[in-house]
């Protein structure tokens, strides 16, 4: 052969930053992360039946040719997701909310009931 083929990526960035494959909602993390676990192409595809398997294995391609930029995309991705975490968590404590819950249950059976009001 003579000539290079050249591939194009099916990938696309959705407006919050995250890179999904195809037409899919399917984000990279997930392909790559199936691949790094033993997962083969048609394996991945099973899985997540929107997938195309020639998008999966140019998805794959490309992260092999480009590992350590996308390796980078997703340790920055894993860092959001922690910081998100933490704002959360640090927004809504989690520590005490089976008490909480179990504090409004008790309320809510002690309180008065509204009066029905009949209907015409």
């Amino acid at each position: 052969m003579s000539e290079t083929a050249s591939l194009v990526v099916p990938l696309r960035r959705d407006s919050g930053g995250t890179f999904r494959v195809g037409a899919t909602r399917v984000p990279l993390d997930t392909v790559v992360h199936a691949f790094n676990e033993g997962a083969t192409p048609e394996e991945i595809v099973q899985r997540y039946s929107t997938l195309r398997l020639a998008d999966v294995y140019a998805v794959i391609s490309y992260y092999l040719h480009n590992r350590a930029e996308v390796e980078a995309y997703l340790r920055r991705r894993e860092q959001e997701a922690e910081n998100l975490r933490r704002k959360i968590e640090a927004d809504f404590a989690p520590h005490g909310i089976r008490e909480r819950l179990l504090a409004r249950r008790a309320e809510a059976r002690s309180a008065p009931a509204a009066p029905c009001e009949p209907h015409e």
